[in-house]
């Protein structure tokens, strides 16, 4: 397996699981990732929070870690990368403001290279306009919003803990999905991890 060049984009609050775990596994796997923020550079750091389902109707949010980029924003080509994942939290409610994350979305997109997304980060697939006609899942708040975008939304067994793939497209719900979500995407970059 040849190791893969991996684009993530993350910004201020993003869900910080959703972020350092992906990340690490990425890593683990053997592949390359450049992890980036509009406006930011390499060693310059992202603010995380940590979203937990404690019993109300939605999540309670804290302050999580300082998380390290690791590219600069403005100097990366996404034609230079082989796939794409964008983490949840507060970082998609404002990175898809940003004209250059959604054109950078939309190369992979209409590229047909593997994209993984998990909870709140479809939101930034939806404004690029890339999830018509596609299945799958995220944090069931957003659900109304990939509805609108043209997407189909997929939830196979009602938790909180599944993925849907759907051709090049690699979503979860939420971290508890980590083990489903990254599996499944390791298997569209055609990585194989051998028990």
């Amino acid at each position: 397996m040849a190791a893969k060049k991996i684009l993530m984009l993350v910004g201020d609050f993003v869900e910080d699981y959703e972020v350092m775990v992906p990340y690490q596994i990425l890593l683990m796997a053997g592949h390359q990732v450049d992890a980036v923020c509009p406006d930011r550079k390499a060693g310059e750091s992202v603010a995380t929070a940590v979203h937990d389902f404690e019993g109300q109707q939605t999540y309670s949010e804290k302050r999580g870690h300082n998380f390290t980029l690791t590219a600069d924003f403005d100097r990366i080509r996404a034609e230079e990368y082989d796939a794409l994942v964008i983490p949840g939290g507060r970082a998609p409610e404002y990175i898809r403001l940003d004209q250059r994350v959604l054109d950078i979305v939309r190369h992979f997109h209409d590229k047909n290279k593997p994209i993984a997304s998990i909870c709140h980060g479809l939101l930034v697939l939806s404004a690029a306009g890339a999830l018509r006609g596609k299945g799958c899942t995220g944090y069931p708040a957003v659900r109304p919003d990939l509805e609108q975008a043209g997407a189909t939304w997929r939830n196979a067994n009602e938790t909180v803990s599944n993925a849907v793939v759907d051709g090049n497209l690699v979503t979860a719900p939420a971290w508890p999905a980590h083990p489903e979500w990254m599996r499944s995407f390791l298997e569209v970059l055609g990585t194989r991890i051998e028990p």
